[in-house]
């Protein structure tokens, strides 16, 4: 019953920001509600704000008891959803496929998957020496075991 509940309010509040998107939610056996939120422009603490407030607002706590926890994914965390490929064109991404590992620019995503860019330095084909040679592949969605974000420092 309250999973329902809290599924009625996130669509509300999504039905109205609707820059934002729901990654993932949960409800424990204890009634802890863990809402996890991305946007297309990345989440501030102010949509933080105004789901959890949203939601429990729309909650009577006199019926019953529960915790509430509003968050953004974390740097580290991998890709999961559609939306979160789109943002990140641009970036570099370390894609892990059921073949290999492929660390390259998100240059595109399509409905099927996503177009990745990189740079090798390879040995010339005559002489000594390296030449840099440009890489580009599509990966379907289905070959994505996992995909991160990753950060320059």
């Amino acid at each position: 019953m309250l999973k329902d509940e809290v599924t009625r309010l996130l669509n509300e509040i999504l039905e109205e920001k609707q820059s934002l998107f729901l990654i993932d939610f949960s409800v424990s056996s204890d009634n802890k509600i863990k809402i996890i939120i991305d946007g297309d422009k990345g989440v501030a603490l102010k949509d933080c704000m105004d789901v959890s407030r949203h939601v429990e607002h729309n909650l009577d706590r006199e019926e019953l008891d529960f915790s509430l926890e509003v968050t953004s994914p974390g740097a580290t965390e991998p890709i999961t959803h559609h939306r979160q490929y789109q943002k990140n064109i641009g970036r570099k991404l370390e894609v892990t496929t059921n073949e290999n590992k492929i660390e390259g620019e998100l240059t595109a995503v399509t409905a099927n998957g996503l177009q990745l860019a990189w740079k090798a330095r390879e040995p010339k084909p005559v002489g000594k020496g390296k030449v840099t040679v440009k890489y580009e592949k599509e990966v379907l969605f289905e070959d994505i075991q996992e995909a991160k974000v990753m950060i320059k420092f």
